[in-house]
């Protein structure tokens, strides 16, 4: 009767009939009174939502001290009720230290003893009469293996209720935990990874102590073989901006050996590392291909919204941010992508106001909480963003980007000591952002530093060839370099950085001629001077920089000396960089959220300079609500 009953349940089960399965599981407890079946019927009474009563159908049958699986599903009811202090009553508020010091020694000791089993290594003296032995030792390893995957899960629950009462480091700390104690806990692992609660140098760092050795599966080869493929699935979450190559060899071999070449979060680790490269047409291509299998995943949501913004999408934004609006009203990234939408076509106020709503809805929503304070930098409202911003800081602590943010927003106030603190706390999280090399080389610019922006621009170009980023992206990068070059007069150098900068692509950008006709005059070169700065009108015919300085370059064409009669050569310099830093004020690349946080990690993309061109839209949007 008693199989007969449990196998109707688990019938019951398997079609999602639970009133059925707590109809039978019910009659089952009566005839066993077994803890297991009570147990089993909890798991079905929290599998409908009811969570009130699966919590007290444990405390009736004082079922919590039980076993770690009962006190987990006794944390989590508490959890799906909000009732935070509850479940850190019944988990604990830290991790027990006998957990975490045995949890590795200990299951490396029974995979040690199940592996001879197999084998076929035996003590000496064994017989068959050890036979009923070895089954009682794989036994006490399910067990064991069963409690420790259950001690895991509870440091995250654990992890989770720190989170929600805002104490971030502890949420971090028990969520290595978990993955130290169980390192199948991909829940934790994830958590870490979404939130940027680690910085690059510490997620790398984290993966190599991780115990990768301590997955058993049936035999010693192929629990070799799943550590090292747990290991490059874990790879392919980290940040891309440190170890691409590594990233790159784990993503080839998934492909390659096990067939996982259209798996949406490998091809979402791809486009992460072709956003972070600036390369935003490729990225585009596999969010796009994958949402058009897939078109309600939402965790490729954020970096596509991204992708659709850098390229100026509006029409494919709107259409997307419609159908969301109306299908999956209750999503935070429905009003993400509104917001990115309105951001898209230049309407900031109504941004300012999606990004709100969705931040409202996932407190934790990294994008949102960058994409809300971006609106008041993009209006000039530099205390309100610097607020925003401090924020996303506070909730992202291993992510670099608010930090690099602070620090634009203050070098734009002219903040230049803050703006340096803040860009040298980024450059601690991670050193491998080109954006934030160049940002801080216009601070040394600006601080008189000429040798040290020099180095930090080189840098800066050096990295972004690394990560293999778009060259095109980096221009302004290479004309700031060439201007603190100009500025420490080495003219070669910087004519060279000019003319590189023209023939990529600046073709229309007259400062760029302007510049570059300063650097011949410096040099000599009194006709190529007068050609340079004759291009620089031909773009802009009212450009009065260019005007000027033509006028002036014809001068001493003519004269073959001073801009002017009676003027000494201290006076021509002077007038010189007058004009220069009337100019050639360094140009801030003001590209924002390169990255997103992967989860939380993907931030939402975007060039401040680029976005609310004022153009008007005959497509508006309703709120939906």
């Amino acid at each position: 009767m008693q199989k007969f009953l449990k196998d109707w349940r688990q019938d019951a089960m398997n079609k999602h009939q639970y009133d059925s399965a707590i109809f039978i599981g019910d009659k089952l407890l009566a005839l066993t009174n077994d803890p297991i079946d009570a147990f089993w019927l909890a798991q079905v009474h929290f599998a409908t939502g009811n969570y009130s009563r699966a919590l007290t159908f444990l405390e009736k049958h004082k079922l919590i001290d039980h076993s770690p699986a009962c006190r987990y599903l006794a944390a989590h009811c508490c959890i799906k009720q909000s009732k935070y202090e509850d479940a850190l009553s019944t988990l604990g508020d830290k991790t027990p230290a006998h957990v975490l010091g045995n949890a590795n020694k200990s299951r490396r000791k029974l995979q040690h003893a199940s592996g001879n089993a197999r084998n076929g290594v035996h003590r000496k003296g064994s017989s068959r009469t050890d036979k009923p032995e070895r089954s009682e030792d794989r036994d006490r390893e399910k067990e064991y293996t069963s409690d420790v995957k259950y001690e895991a899960a509870m440091c995250y629950l654990r992890g989770i209720c720190f989170a929600k009462q805002n104490s971030y480091d502890r949420a971090k700390e028990c969520y290595m935990d978990a993955v130290r104690i169980d390192v199948q806990c991909f829940e934790a692992f994830d958590q870490l990874m979404k939130n940027c609660l680690l910085s690059p140098d510490e997620e790398w760092a984290f993966l190599e102590s991780l115990e990768f050795d301590a997955v058993i599966t049936d035999n010693t080869d192929s629990s070799q073989e799943a550590a090292q493929f747990a290991r490059m699935l874990y790879t392919t979450r980290l940040s891309k901006y440190k170890n691409p190559s590594e990233f790159s060899n784990a993503v080839e071999s998934l492909s390659q050996h096990y067939n996982l070449h259209s798996n949406p979060d490998l091809l979402l680790s791809k486009a992460e590392l072709l956003f972070t490269q600036c390369r935003f047409k490729q990225a585009l291509a596999i969010t796009s291909s994958v949402l058009d299998t897939d078109q309600y995943n939402f965790s490729f949501l954020p970096l596509h919204l991204a992708c659709l913004h850098e390229l100026h999408e509006k029409n494919a934004l709107f259409l997307l941010s419609h159908r969301l609006a109306d299908l999956h009203p209750e999503e935070p990234a429905t009003w993400l992508a509104v917001g990115v939408y309105y951001l898209t076509i230049g309407q900031i106020a109504e941004a300012r106001r999606f990004f709100s709503k969705a931040s409202m809805m996932n407190p934790h929503f990294g994008p949102a909480w960058i994409g809300f304070a971006h609106t008041f930098a993009l209006e000039g409202e530099h205390d309100q963003a610097v607020s925003a911003y401090g924020t996303a800081a506070r909730l992202f602590q291993g992510t670099h980007l608010p930090q690099l943010f602070l620090g634009m927003q203050h070098l734009q106030l002219r903040n230049l000591t803050l703006a340096h603190e803040y860009l040298t706390a980024a450059h601690t999280l991670c050193g491998a952002d080109p954006l934030l090399l160049n940002e801080m080389g216009v601070v040394f610019y600006h601080l008189d530093h000429l040798a040290d922006a020099v180095r930090v621009f080189q840098q800066a170009l050096a990295v972004a060839a690394d990560i293999g980023s778009d060259p095109k992206a980096w221009l302004a990068t290479r004309a700031n370099l060439g201007h603190a070059h100009r500025r420490r007069h080495e003219w070669a150098l910087a004519l060279a950085e000019f003319d590189a900068v023209l023939r990529h692509g600046h073709q229309r950008d007259p400062a760029v001629f302007c510049a570059k006709g300063i650097v011949l005059l410096e040099l000599g070169r009194g006709w190529d001077a007068i050609v340079a700065l004759h291009e620089a009108l031909s773009v802009s015919p009212q450009d009065p920089v260019a005007t000027d300085l033509l006028a002036r370059a014809l001068e001493e064409n003519a004269a073959e000396q001073g801009w002017a009669a009676g003027e000494d050569e201290a006076g021509v310099e002077e007038r010189t960089e007058e004009v220069l830093e009337e100019a050639f004020k360094v140009k801030r690349e003001g590209m924002v959220g390169r990255e997103g946080m992967r989860g939380g990690r993907r931030v939402l993309g975007g060039r401040v300079s680029d976005v609310g061109e004022g153009e008007d839209s005959m497509m508006v949007m309703s709120d939906g609500e």
